[in-house]
């Protein structure tokens, strides 16, 4: 019957039957296509150091720019000793209210999360670590001065009840072993990327960021405000978020090294204003220097006895150009200064610090420029004027019209010049003579042998 009805259209109708089937195909071939998933955006940030401030900033701007470019995803790699307290709830506050998934990672393999890393580890939608990472050690540590500080046993449990509550508020909204969290601020103790799967403070350990992203794919997650997002990531696109000019310009002024010199370089450019005034330009230098420094110092542990210990090396270099020690303030105080910049910046929550490098490359040229300049400023007060009349006093000149005793004036001829000239004595014409002192138009003078005249003093 098809076939009879096939002769029956002949050919202009087969073809137009096809076209009608292909036609009704088409959509079919083409829908795929053009529904095809683009690729899952993903913006990662970096948790490098020190929980800071800037640091701080860095992760809230990065979390919002990756809401405004409607991502996916935000991953954020970690690897911290840990930080400070107010920064670390601002980033977490910021990833507790993120409209778009976190997935915190500890990455790669040899970094850790501790002290704060752990706590910001905890609170994001995903939880992830590396082989061969670690978490934990987030007992609270009060540091004032660069060092920790003993306190009372009530203050302590006030310390301790009050970090335990702030990770139990989201951890056990999260899903996560809060009692073993807990351990981790009241007995300091971590945990390795295996103990944390196996005790449930993290949802899984991926090798790399490929085999993370991978396992997440298709998954779904309970948001902290209780909705439930499925991640789709096929063929997804990573973008890092790079820190704004001024983050990054703030960032380097917190580094130890930088805050040392800065510090150095500011005393230096005032010290050199003071003992020369009217140079401007290393007044205003040093005091944009100093301006910074004390900013980091306000961010960074800064320990008294490293401060104590540079101002007594500029005590020594300033003594040294004064006395003749043949060097030995001069060293002590190069001694006493690499020693404090040693010391300058240390606390228990990292190891950072000022390098020996940079501390002896910064006491070296300070002991040398503010030893030279004291002594520069010391031998210009032995000086005698070279300008106005004062210059006269002490010159050797000639007397052009004799001088009489008391208040009979002559003149002579003196610096190139002629001049009215008194004496106790009287002078006669040709002899030479002896500036004392200047008043007014008048030259009070004395006379002077031969010989002094001709050796000019």
């Amino acid at each position: 019957m098809f076939l009879r009805f096939l002769r029956g259209l002949g050919f202009v109708g087969i073809a137009a039957a096809f076209m009608v089937a292909g036609f009704g195909v088409l959509p079919l071939l083409v829908h795929p296509v053009v529904a095809a998933s683009s690729p899952a955006k993903i913006v990662r940030l970096q948790i490098d150091g020190e929980i800071e401030p800037i640091l701080a900033d860095y992760i809230v701007h990065g979390i919002d720019s990756a809401a405004e470019q409607h991502a996916q995803l935000v991953l954020i790699t970690i690897d911290t000793p840990g930080g400070l307290d107010t920064a670390m709830r601002t980033i977490i506050q910021k990833i507790l209210t993120s409209p778009v998934p976190v997935v915190a990672y500890v990455s790669p393999t040899g970094s850790r999360a501790a002290s704060a890393g752990f706590f910001i580890l905890l609170s994001a939608d995903v939880a992830a670590m590396s082989p061969g990472t670690d978490t934990g050690a987030a007992s609270p540590i009060l540091v004032l001065g660069g060092w920790s500080m003993q306190v009372d046993e009530t203050l302590k449990h006030k310390i301790v009840n009050e970090a335990t509550a702030y990770l139990r508020s989201y951890t056990t909204a999260r899903g996560r072993n809060s009692d073993l969290a807990e351990l981790a601020v009241t007995e300091a103790k971590a945990f390795s990327e295996k103990e944390a799967m196996d005790g449930k403070l993290i949802d899984l350990v991926a090798p790399s960021q490929e085999a993370l992203l991978a396992s997440l794919n298709g998954r779904s997650i309970k948001r902290f405000d209780g909705s439930t997002v499925k991640l789709e990531l096929d063929s997804p696109s990573i973008s890092d978020y790079q820190m704004a000019l001024r983050e990054r310009f703030l960032s380097r002024i917190v580094q130890p090294d930088v805050f040392f010199i800065l510090l150095i370089v500011g005393v230096l450019g005032l010290y050199a204003e003071f003992t020369h005034p009217g140079l401007f330009a290393p007044g205003v230098i040093g005091g944009i220097a100093l301006i910074l420094a004390l900013y980091a110092m306000h961010l960074l542990p800064v320990n008294l006895t490293g401060v104590v210990l540079i101002i007594a090396a500029l005590a020594f270099f300033i003594l040294e150009a004064k006395f003749p020690t043949h060097g030995i303030l001069g060293v002590g105080g190069v001694v006493a200064m690499v020693l404090g910049a040693l010391m300058l910046v240390r606390s228990p929550l990292t190891g950072m610090g000022v390098s020996l490098g940079a501390a002896l490359g910064v006491a070296i040229p300070c002991a040398i420029i503010m030893i030279v300049l004291m002594r520069l400023v010391m031998q210009s007060r032995q000086w005698k004027l070279s300008t106005g009349r004062e210059q006269l006093v002490g010159e050797i000149g000639e007397v052009t019209e004799a001088v009489g005793a008391g208040d009979v004036p002559g003149m002579i001829f003196v610096h190139g010049e002629r001049w009215r000239a008194e004496a106790t004595t009287a002078i006669p014409r040709g002899a030479h003579v002896r500036v004392r002192r200047v008043q007014g138009l008048t030259l009070h003078v004395e006379p002077v042998d031969e010989a002094a005249a001709a050796r000019g003093h």
